[in-house]
């Protein structure tokens, strides 16, 4: 099964978001982001979730665990998309910008800081 792009409506209104571009070169990352160094290594589920494209070279993981947040990682040169339990691959790379976005009661997202705990769940399978 294919997974279909996801759409999100920042509530920040930044002009540059990752995966836009500027005079031919791709944004890779935005205020907000967190860039982590993974050398190759994959980068994992930290609840059972779902992964689906977002933007060139960025994917969104949602989970039903935490229904008022979602993440975009972007930098991943494999991506695995669909249904994905706690502790497995979400998808490799070399450099990992990673966002953590929170749901508003207007219904877009707005970018938050990550926890040290969950991004340390995101970088060890279980």
């Amino acid at each position: 099964m294919t997974e279909s792009p996801r759409d999100i409506q920042l509530s920040q209104k930044w002009e540059l978001q990752p995966g836009d571009v500027v005079a031919g070169r791709q944004v890779l990352g935005g205020l907000g982001d967190i860039s982590l160094a993974l050398n190759g290594d994959a980068i994992y589920a930290p609840f059972d979730g779902r992964v689906q494209p977002y933007k060139p070279n960025c994917v969104i993981f949602s989970s039903e665990e935490m229904p008022v947040y979602l993440f975009r990682l972007c930098g991943l040169n494999q991506q695995h998309f669909g249904f994905r339990r706690a502790g497995q691959a979400l998808g490799t790379g070399d450099e990992l910008r990673l966002a953590l976005l929170t749901k508003q009661p207007d219904g877009r997202w707005a970018i938050v800081e990550p926890s040290k705990k969950i991004i340390e769940k995101m970088l060890q399978p279980s």
